[in-house]
């Protein structure tokens, strides 16, 4: 097992992982599964990606097309439309790096022509190979996250023999494929992709058991806000689900995550505070 590396190179910004990083969701989509149309116009969505790094956000992950279970596919064009302006107009106003949030690696490498810093894959196992060349040749970093087929698909797809086993299976092929590409061991982060083609009980398991992921020697992201596991425990729709939220992001923490991608960043950015203090046993205050 390797150490997992203490930075997270990507472009020209480098993120230190000596705590939990909060990664602010800024979907410019009508239709994602929380917060659809509330950040779709650019002036919007750009003041609302500046108010979430006063409030604590370490990277931006700007997504163009939903990734919901259902969601329609959106054209190249259109996504490029949605996300370009915003992402230009935020690389320019911080510092903060931006990320790509995109199953497309024509989207992915006009984002990081513009101004993104990290590719986040969410194709999972279908995963374009030209999203890896995207990264190689630009020194972006590469967000590796598992899913199965399609959102109009992916709900008929959760059938493993141990979900854990098989998606730290399925992530670490997938960074050997990425370092046989020339992407840098410390630009490589892995993501088991809650919600993605996996069970509510499923999405616990790999919550309890996300140790073992991060096991494998990668940054680990935890995409956990608001999800319908949550909700399914819960029995609350997507606008109630902070306090389930905050649960998923301490236990995340707790089993070794190092970057959490929320919606509620203020929030969510004082329960990673906590979690890392009680991991670390108050050595930091």
């Amino acid at each position: 097992m390797s150490p997992v590396p203490l930075e997270l190179r990507c472009g020209s910004h480098t993120l230190l992982l000596d705590r939990p990083l909060i990664m602010g969701v800024l979907n410019v989509t009508p239709d994602s599964f929380s917060d659809g149309g509330l950040w779709f116009q650019t002036g919007e969505a750009v003041a609302h990606a500046l108010e979430m790094v006063e409030q604590g956000a370490d990277i931006l992950d700007v997504g163009g097309e939903s990734t919901r279970p259902g969601a329609e596919h959106v054209s190249e064009e259109e996504e490029l439309r949605r996300v370009l302006p915003v992402i230009e107009a935020v690389a320019a106003r911080t510092q903060v790096p931006v990320s790509i949030d995109t199953r497309k690696a024509s989207v992915a490498r006009r984002a990081v022509e513009t101004g993104a810093s990290i590719v986040n894959d969410t194709s999972g196992e279908e995963a374009d190979p030209e999203m890896a060349s995207v990264a190689a040749h630009t020194g972006a970093a590469m967000i590796f996250m598992h899913s199965r087929g399609t959102p109009a698909t992916m709900r008929s797809l959760t059938r493993y023999d141990d979900v854990v086993t098989d998606v730290s299976s399925v992530l670490a092929a997938a960074a050997e494929r990425f370092l046989a590409r020339g992407i840098a061991r410390d630009s490589i982060v892995l993501d088991p992709g809650f919600g993605f083609a996996k069970t509510p009980r499923q999405n616990l398991e790999l919550l309890d058991r996300l140790d073992e992921i991060v096991g494998l020697g990668y940054p680990v992201l935890a995409g956990t806000s608001r999800k319908s596991f949550i909700g399914a425990v819960l029995d609350l729709p997507e606008t109630q689900r902070m306090e389930g939220t905050a649960a998923t992001v301490a236990w995340a923490i707790a089993r070794g995550a190092h970057i959490v991608r929320v919606h509620d960043v203020p929030e969510m950015a004082r329960v990673a505070r906590m979690s890392a203090a009680i991991a670390a046993r108050g050595r930091t205050l």
